[in-house]
């Protein structure tokens, strides 16, 4: 099973539609399905929004930070799977789930600089405006969210507790990246003048025009991603690269990292959690890999359902809350 520009699109650009924005001095979230929405940061006119969940109980809980994926292109907040999102909440966290500036019109520094914000913003403010405990947070995240909640375990201080990747990347100058890549290839050419309709020169942080992933589908067709989305070039400027590599960035201080990646991946190489685990065991940092066999990008969008998918989930549920201190 391979992932297809429509299901790329499907599982990255998802709006709930009971996503609604609350004032700033809301003390606690409702407890049903619709999130608290806040405004984290503003730069120029441009709100960047996170959604918190929180059920009944005013007990202090930890917090998961959910990252989106959509490739640092597309997607929003509003794209964490329903079912996933409660048992996060039923393990007893409460799930921030953030926005962030999309590419390219905001280039990589300004991307991290918005998680690293959110990161502060939940320190901050979380334990008054939702009762967390900020010295005990975790991360999770998907495709590109993936490779932000890796940044997180070296680019965030005070580093999270402990980290989970779904289908992520610790390197963003390797050939799948930024050169052309022959699955995307197979699909009719899209040109320059195509994927530049959907994007802009105003800066945006959640988006809607799923026509994004044709410019996407531009990059990956061109290897050109690194320097759409970083504004370097990986062959002139390789260490220009180092503060955007978490594998560059791995130390004895990493948290403990959860990834999670199947062996049929044809968006994200599945060697991408190979070669960052290695990493992480030269280490000494305590990991997991769960490897889905015959698994695609997206392997978890079959629902708990699915036997396998259910599985990984009570590991990841069990890395989670076994790394989070009481």
């Amino acid at each position: 099973m391979r992932l297809t520009l429509s299901a790329f699109l499907l599982t990255t650009l998802a709006i709930p539609a009971s996503a609604q924005e609350k004032p700033a001095n809301v003390s606690v979230p409702r407890a049903d399905a619709a999130p608290t929405t806040y405004t984290y940061k503003t730069v120029g006119d441009l709100p960047i929004k996170a959604d918190v969940y929180r059920l009944p109980g005013n007990e202090i809980r930890p917090a998961l930070v959910w990252i989106h994926g959509g490739a640092l292109i597309s997607g929003n907040r509003g794209g964490i799977r329903a079912e996933q999102r409660q048992r996060y909440l039923d393990a007893g966290f409460v799930v921030v789930s953030i926005d962030y500036r999309l590419a390219p019109e905001t280039k990589l520094k300004g991307i991290i600089e918005d998680v690293q914000d959110a990161f502060k913003w939940v320190r901050d403010k979380g334990p008054a405006l939702y009762k967390i405990d900020p010295k005990r947070t975790v991360v999770v995240g998907h495709s590109a969210g993936g490779y932000l909640t890796l940044m997180t375990g070296f680019a965030v201080e005070p580093r999270p507790q402990a980290l989970v990747a779904f289908y992520g990347y610790g390197d963003i100058t390797n050939e799948w990246y930024s050169k052309p890549d022959a699955f995307y290839r197979m699909r009719p050419l899209v040109t320059r003048e195509e994927a530049y309709k959907a994007i802009g020169k105003t800066e945006i942080a959640e988006v809607k025009d799923p026509l994004r992933g044709r410019f996407y589908l531009y990059c990956r067709q061109n290897g050109l991603w690194p320097k759409e989305v970083a504004g370097h070039d990986p062959d002139k400027e390789p260490r220009a690269f180092d503060r955007f590599c978490p594998i560059r960035n791995v130390t004895k201080e990493y948290p403990p990292t959860l990834m999670l990646h199947g062996d049929n991946d044809t968006d994200v190489p599945h060697r991408q959690s190979v070669d960052m685990a290695a990493e992480l065991k030269k280490h000494g940092v305590t990991h997991e890999f769960i490897s889905i066999k015959n698994g695609p990008h997206g392997f978890d969008g079959k629902g708990l359902k699915d036997a396998e998918v259910a599985a990984a989930f009570e590991r990841t549920l069990a890395f989670l809350k076994r790394h989070v201190s009481k």
